[in-house]
């Protein structure tokens, strides 16, 4: 179907609650949605398209054709919704990467030498089945301290097949495993070790401690000591065992959600609470970054976080309040077969649990995310800031250093994918205008016109021009960077720097005046703020050092046969006008000529008037 056919048909849905799947030209599902009216909602897709994300651009340039399903009400479209997404894993729907939580431990029950496994769900296969736990860390967490406090193999060998066969490893070496894998290793203590286990998974520690201390009195009695300490420990692991047990918890009676929408990528988090605990967490991150109101995503994450789960918390704590929350929670309470709670707590401690939630995203995110990705999404931020057709990944900047009219100085500092790029590094001696009469703007002119002009020369030094400009100045600098630009016949995206009460760039501006905030986004604050820093000190070091150059010049200057070439060489020999006065005449005279040298030498050592 052509663009317009799509939105004809659009235009002649009805204003009723339903379903819309669109396909692309294979018939592959690559957007399911849910609607309260689906006239409305499908026709804007294919309206204003200057104003939808380049997510749904690129899904709108995909569509070949739609289907709808008509619903009887939100709720039911909410339900459908979420068996389609299931369904096909479209390409544009926020999705998750698995069903992760409340996983059951399930023990093979009918082998000789059971073990352990995870499952979503607790199976009729003879197995049996512990749970449901808050994540699959937690669950895989108590399956390991089982394992280590009953000193049972977490190798990969088969028993009984591999009994006899082999040396025992490092972990048998290490008192970590009791080596069932020897042959003169009493096999029936796999049986009797499980057979605790399973009481420690039904919640019967105290049965398995008063087994234990038995055994141990028993071996004590029998002079069996070393059996005894062995029995010993494993009480004592059994202890701290349970201990943790009470935190790592059985299901959950109350879920945090957290959301962080990141530079580069998305972290989705629950926290799993048991009687006011921190039981466990779950997280999915997602490569990229979601788009849509936050209401709208965390909406479609939770529906698919929960959906079609029966073991569900009596509470769920969200973020935000969300539009379809109410066929949600009834969705989510007929799944569960009792009322399941969504609310948005406003203040108070589940407020504060709502923000350790969103902090444990943001930390997820940050630790994901690589450095050049965030350098990435930066640059892209700024590019569509200001309207660039792509993300300036080298950016030049300037600025101008003077003191009271003299010494007057510039820098060029050179950014590449975020980052400073010093071997690109320029300094500029200002030449048109005479000292004490300084003229920032007329400095920036000449700065950037031989720059460029040295570009269209073909000096390698300035080789390739920058994405952008970015000068440190407000409109006017702005103006006078493009008007150079102009007179050469050169195009490049220039803004100057605006900055606040106390010195920090808090939004960039063109040549016309208008201004690009950037303190909303962090990230590209930051980085405009380094480079401004950076430009600022490049340009200073240097005038400080023209400035020393200056001083030192003048001491020498009042010299009598001392040029521009001896006090050159005097200071290059001696470094420094201190050394220089207290040199010997004999010294000097290695450097200069021995006129020279005395006029030096009688200039710093013959007592001033006054002295």
């Amino acid at each position: 179907m052509t663009f317009d056919e799509l939105k004809e048909k659009a235009h002649a849905l009805p204003l009723k609650p339903g379903v819309y799947i669109m396909q692309n030209e294979h018939n592959e599902v690559i957007y399911v949605g849910k609607a309260k009216a689906l006239k409305n909602r499908v026709s804007q897709y294919f309206a204003n398209l200057a104003s939808h994300t380049d997510k749904t651009r690129a899904m709108v340039s995909s569509i070949h054709h739609f289907d709808v399903i008509v619903a009887d009400s939100e709720f039911e479209a909410l339900v459908l919704e979420c068996a389609l997404i299931k369904r096909h894993q479209p390409k544009y729907n926020i999705l998750l990467k698995d069903s992760k939580g409340y996983p059951y431990i399930r023990l093979t029950v009918k082998e000789d030498y059971p073990k352990f496994d995870l499952s979503n769900k607790a199976g009729e296969d003879g197995a049996r089945y512990f749970g449901p736990y808050g994540s699959r860390g937690a669950s895989n967490a108590i399956i390991d301290s089982l394992l280590e406090t009953f000193k049972l193999p977490t190798c990969h060998k088969k028993f009984p097949r591999d009994v006899g066969k082999g040396r025992p490893c490092l972990n048998f070496h290490m008192g970590k495993c009791d080596g069932y894998c020897r042959r003169e290793m009493d096999q029936s203590r796999y049986g009797e070790s499980m057979e605790q286990i399973i009481r420690l998974l039904e919640g019967k520690q105290g049965e398995v401690l008063k087994d234990l201390n038995a055994q141990m009195a028993q071996a004590a009695e029998e002079l069996q000591f070393e059996r005894a300490a062995a029995l010993r420990d494993r009480i004592r692991a059994v202890e701290l065992l349970s201990k943790r047990q009470k935190v790592v918890g059985r299901l959950a009676h109350t879920d945090v959600v957290g959301f962080f929408r990141g530079q580069a990528k998305s972290c989705f988090v629950v926290l799993h609470f048991v009687e006011g605990e921190l039981a466990a967490k779950d997280m999915d991150l997602m490569e990229t970054p979601m788009e849509g109101e936050e209401g709208q995503v965390i909406s479609a994450l939770v529906s698919q976080y929960y959906g079609g789960r029966g073991d569900l918390p009596r509470d769920i704590l969200l973020p935000c309040e969300l539009d379809d929350e109410v066929a949600l929670t009834r969705m989510l309470s007929e799944a569960a077969g009792r009322r399941v709670n969504l609310v948005t707590p406003q203040r108070g401690a589940k407020l504060e649990l709502i923000r350790l939630a969103r902090t444990n995203a943001v930390e997820e995110v940050e630790r994901a995310t690589s450095r050049e990705e965030r350098q990435s999404k930066t640059l892209e931020a700024l590019g569509k800031i200001l309207g660039l057709e792509r993300a300036p990944n080298r950016i030049e900047s300037f600025d101008i250093s003077n003191t009271a009219g003299e010494d007057i100085v510039a820098s060029m500092v050179v950014f590449e994918h975020a980052r400073p790029k010093k071997r690109d590094y320029r300094h500029f001696k200002i030449k048109s205008l005479t000292e004490g009469h300084p003229d920032d703007y007329h400095s920036m002119e000449e700065v950037l016109t031989r720059r460029l002009r040295r570009y269209l020369d073909g000096d390698t030094d300035f080789g390739a021009l920058p994405d952008l400009f970015l000068i440190d100045g407000g409109q006017e600098h702005a103006k006078i960077a493009v008007g150079v630009l102009g007179e050469l016949g050169l195009d490049v995206p220039t803004v100057g720097m605006v900055k606040d009460d106390r010195h920090r760039t808090r939004a960039l501006i063109d040549a016309e005046g208008r201004e690009f905030g950037i303190q909303g986004n962090p990230p590209l604050f930051a980085l405009i703020g380094q480079i401004q820093e950076e430009t600022h000190r490049f340009a200073i070091e240097f005038h400080r050092k023209q400035r020393s150059k200056s001083v030192k010049g003048s001491a020498l200057d009042a010299i009598p046969g001392v040029g521009e070439a001896r006090r050159k060489a005097l200071l290059r020999h001696f470094k420094s006008i201190a050394a220089i006065k207290a040199a010997s005449y004999a010294e000097l005279a290695e450097v200069v000529d021995k006129k020279t040298a005395q006029a030096v030498y009688d200039h710093f050592q013959t007592p001033k008037e006054g002295a």
